[in-house]
């Protein structure tokens, strides 16, 4: 029988660090040793966490076990003909892109992170610039292999234990442990994106563009101004690219047209006192960026075009101590317009307008059980932490997506009750229902789950 590996009490938090709990930890360094935890270790619950960019408690399990996988992340193999990869689910989409994009294959669908796990991009169902295109993770993903709580090995794909494979889909974690799995690529002319910039007056001009469009566009996102008011709220800079082909590119880079310049990367050392996250500030902050961002194309690095907040390593210290909060809210497309109004108006009156608000459309959502996206328009708004008051205010914005038939993100979240998610995600039963054929005891747990009651009995 293989020795458990010990673990140890320590603390784990989000990448908002505002939810800080303890735990005990569990570093496996192969499948054997990750079998035995999962099916032996004496905390009530386990729960897999990847490199702990989820923003809440998704990928924390208060007083229970914390499995941390970042040992199992190897490459397993990758058919350059048909561009599928297999690998653990502990690789990084950095590690992904830095092996595959100087070849010409580039990850179909990518959050606004390169720094996320395969296997904590699969439990999220990540989406990102591209989704009213291209959909979810899901739908690059061939196939996986699921530890479960029994500490079977099972593969899940649209075929073979369709139920597990739809229910980890978006399911945070909780069906168990991903072990490895299979991607196609995308092939892609350049590491350069064609980028055009429009500026949009207000809300209404900005989703006439992005919902009219967006389709002429591989890849589509906006920063949306949230302390503008009156005509011209919901003012937009609409940042809209389609990969470049090599012979679209500047004679000086055609000759190697995926090469990836190395990205400098500026630091946050400490937390910035709350001072700076002033109403004076945080307007010329967001004066400056409208003025920068003049209408025209560009050319793009990819790196730049997807990834900019990258570039700052811990960035959320901008947001002091307390931490930053994120708010990532979808509505159908029928009440979007109504509904984003409602919420930028709510809060450009709290004047706890955010620095950084992100406006994409969604297409039709897929067959995951709790994943997020809809067709429609999300918009996600980050808040420095300033307690009570900005509850209150996220409070009121539940309810303005609840009214409009929207839901919120559960990568992003860290205090939605637990009636209001069982509304805005309606085939919570059903997920229910496949977690019970394979992890009754509920083996596999975590303080999301406990706090939205998914687990029943929490």
């Amino acid at each position: 029988m293989v020795t458990l590996p010990r673990g140890r009490l320590g603390t784990a938090s989000g990448w908002s660090r505002h939810v800080v709990e303890p735990c005990t930890l569990y570093r496996p360094r192969n499948l054997d040793e990750l079998a035995a935890i999962v099916t032996r270790a004496p905390t009530r619950s386990v729960l897999s966490r990847g490199l702990g960019r989820s923003y809440g408690d998704a990928a924390l399990n208060r007083d229970q076990g914390l499995i941390l996988h970042q040992e199992l992340n190897r490459f397993l193999s990758f058919d350059p003909e048909s561009g599928i990869l297999e690998c653990e689910a502990a690789v990084s989409l950095s590690e992904i892109i830095d092996f595959l994009l100087p070849r010409g294959f580039a990850l179909p669908v990518t959050p606004g992170t390169r720094f996320v796990s395969l296997g904590g991009a699969i439990a999220a169902d990540i989406h990102g610039k591209n989704h009213h295109r291209d959909g979810t993770i899901s739908g690059q993903l061939l196939d996986f292999r699921l530890l479960t709580a029994e500490g079977k090995v099972l593969r899940c794909s649209r075929e073979e234990n369709a139920d597990l494979f739809w229910a980890t889909l978006g399911g945070m974690g909780l069906t168990g442990a991903i072990l490895e799995a299979r991607l196609r690529m995308r092939r892609v002319g350049s590491a350069w994106v064609h980028s055009t910039t429009t500026r949009c007056a207000n809300l209404e001009q900005a989703l006439s563009r992005i919902l009219e469009d967006d389709d002429r566009y591989e890849y589509a996102v906006a920063w949306v101004d949230c302390l503008a008011r009156g005509r011209s709220l919901g003012r937009s800079v609409l940042l809209r690219a389609n990969v470049a082909a090599a012979d679209s590119l500047p004679a000086a880079l055609r000759s190697e047209p995926h090469r990836v310049k190395p990205a400098r990367r500026l630091g946050v050392p400490f937390d910035f006192p709350s001072v700076v996250l002033n109403p004076i500030d945080m307007r010329l902050f967001n004066e400056a960026i409208w003025l920068v961002h003049r209408e025209g194309e560009t050319l793009a690095g990819y790196q730049r075009y997807f990834y900019p907040l990258d570039a700052i390593q811990h960035w959320s210290r901008i947001y002091g101590k307390r931490g930053v909060l994120q708010y990532q809210l979808v509505l159908p497309r029928e009440t979007c317009h109504a509904g984003l109004s409602e919420v930028l108006e709510r809060t450009v009156a709290s004047r706890r307008g955010s620095f950084l608000a992100v406006l994409k459309s969604t297409g039709p959502e897929n067959s995951g059980l709790l994943s997020f996206p809809r067709e429609g328009a999300s918009l996600a708004l980050d808040f420095a932490n300033s307690g009570r008051e900005l509850f209150a205010l996220l409070d009121a914005l539940d309810e303005i997506v609840l009214r409009h038939g929207g839901r919120v993100y559960l990568a992003k979240d860290c205090r939605l009750p637990a009636s209001h998610f069982r509304a805005m995600y309606p085939r919570l039963a059903q997920f229910r229902e496949v977690k019970a054929r394979y992890d009754p005891e509920w083996r596999f747990s975590s303080s999301l789950a406990r706090r939205l009651q998914i687990q029943e009995s929490a």
